[in-house]
């Protein structure tokens, strides 16, 4: 949006109270804090995993039907983004510079993500520390390069997945289906470089597809305005199924996590976006939406529209960019969850289990977190990526269920980190190209989850005139790089 379209708006009349309460920021943190009395009082009042009552029941059906929303989302934004964002490549001079900038910034924030990482765990040591008589969690997957590899492979045009589970004592069938998002990812960018090689007859389905992206982002604009009601049942749920007892026995273990969590978060990105010129508070109250949903979410792929979103609309970030860089780095831009987390993991299994690392090891750690993080793409957690490096390093697998009880508390903040990093890097990368709306980028956000966010019918007329007049003012930020 232009400066000029932005100063047609009416000033904002609303009282200081108003304002807080219609604070999408404060919303969001209402809810954290509701979330939680609720949680407490339900385990109080006897509630927990084990024993599920209609408080728990409820909170765990809120949180979990927000979540299914935002993945009901996930796969037509990426399919159509992606899609759209290569057909624009023929306006593009620099596309493959802006891909090699964005693997090489991935990769330097991972390599500086998994270096704090084996710090953290040869200083603190959780491994020798950990209490004893620990149980294993559940069953987990084992990752492979070998498996990544085929994941590649679509095995039908949206990687569409099935499986179905029997309840013999219920008598009945439930049958779930799932996506492969890699191999969403996969099947987007062949169809949107053969519709770009086959030039003027392909342009009737690359304008379909980009007013779709369209619809599709304004469906996504009312599922993140409800978020708050989701964040209260997600963490309430939280709360009652884990408590935080479960750390007892791997408190250190935990607490290296997240203060290497903290360091990348607070202390390593600020950093980053400094040394670029650019402001830190402007950075975190522009990220800070999609890093809460991504805390209680757990979910990089759920908080995927929302972070494409807060990129595009508060970091300034060209629509045609991002919508490249953000789904690309939501399934391989993992600084907490396969940088910190398998790092200082694999340290606490090597300790636990009396292994001494050798100097090839932790260079093997470094390898596998900067190259590999890609194999936990279309999985839950992080357990693939552990179980990737342990099996690397030689290391004994019965580890990973050790770390499990705990792994839905440590998920969050690894998250949070990962979605971050997922908006910081296109950020950066956009800087240095001299594509970035700095304007946007520091614009006031007024208590709102996006700069200049069209409020209400008023604001929406002002954005429509603006845009047939030419101007930049799409609500989607919808606009080719060579634009700004």
């Amino acid at each position: 949006m232009t400066s000029t379209a932005r100063a047609q708006k009416a000033p904002d009349t609303r009282g200081p109270v108003r304002k807080l309460l219609t604070s999408f920021g404060f919303q969001i943190i209402a809810a954290l804090i509701l979330g939680i009395a609720v949680g407490l009082i339900g385990r109080n009042l006897g509630a927990s995993d084990d024993n599920p009552t209609v408080l728990s029941d409820t909170l765990d059906r809120i949180g979990g039907s927000y979540v299914t929303l935002l993945k009901a989302a996930v796969v037509p934004l990426i399919f159509t983004a992606i899609v759209a964002s290569i057909s624009n490549l023929r306006r593009v001079q620099n596309a493959a510079r802006l891909a090699g900038q964005t693997l090489l910034w991935f990769a330097i924030s991972a390599f500086i993500a998994v270096t704090i990482g084996i710090g953290l765990g040869l200083v603190i040591q959780p491994g020798s520390r950990a209490g004893a008589g620990l149980e294993p969690g559940e069953p987990y997957a084992v990752g492979t390069w070998w498996n990544f590899l085929l994941g590649l492979i679509p095995q039908n045009f949206l990687g569409i997945g099935a499986s179905t589970s029997l309840d013999l004592e219920a008598g009945t069938a439930t049958t779930g289906v799932s996506f492969n998002i890699l191999q969403v990812i996969v099947v987007a960018a062949v169809v949107g470089i053969a519709a770009l090689k086959a030039g003027k007859k392909a342009e009737p389905f690359l304008v379909f597809t980009e007013s779709l992206l369209k619809v599709i982002q304004r469906v996504l604009w009312w599922i993140i305005r409800i978020a708050p009601i989701g964040t209260f049942g997600l963490i309430g749920s939280a709360v009652i199924k884990y408590g935080w007892d479960k750390l007892t026995s791997l408190a250190w273990f935990a607490g290296a996590i997240y203060i290497g969590l903290a360091l990348v978060l607070f202390v390593v990105y600020p950093i980053l976006v400094r040394t670029h010129g650019l402001s830190i508070k402007q950075y975190f109250s522009g990220v800070w939406p999609a890093v809460q949903l991504a805390f209680v979410s757990r979910s990089s792929i759920g908080t995927l529209p929302l972070t494409e979103r807060v990129t595009e609309r508060n970091l300034g970030v060209p629509t045609s960019y991002a919508s490249f860089a953000v789904p690309f780095g939501a399934t391989t831009k993992m600084d907490g969850c396969a940088a910190i987390y398998p790092a200082i993991a694999a340290i606490f299994v090597a300790q636990f289990f009396g292994v001494e690392l050798s100097f090839i090891q932790y260079v093997l750690i470094v390898i596998v977190s900067v190259l590999g993080s890609a194999a936990t793409a279309g999985t839950t957690g992080a357990t693939v990526m552990l179980t990737l490096t342990l099996s690397t390093l030689g290391l004994p697998l019965e580890g990973v269920g050790l770390l499990l009880a705990i792994d839905p508390i440590l998920d969050m903040g690894r998250t949070a980190v990962n979605v971050a990093g997922q908006a910081l890097i296109p950020t950066i990368v956009a800087k240095r190209e001299g594509i970035l709306d700095e304007d946007l980028y520091n614009a006031p956000r007024n208590g709102l989850p996006f700069a200049d966010e069209d409020i209400d019918e008023t604001d929406a007329a002002v954005s429509d005139a603006a845009e047939q007049s030419g101007s930049e003012s799409d609500p989607t930020g919808k606009e080719p790089v060579g634009a700004r």
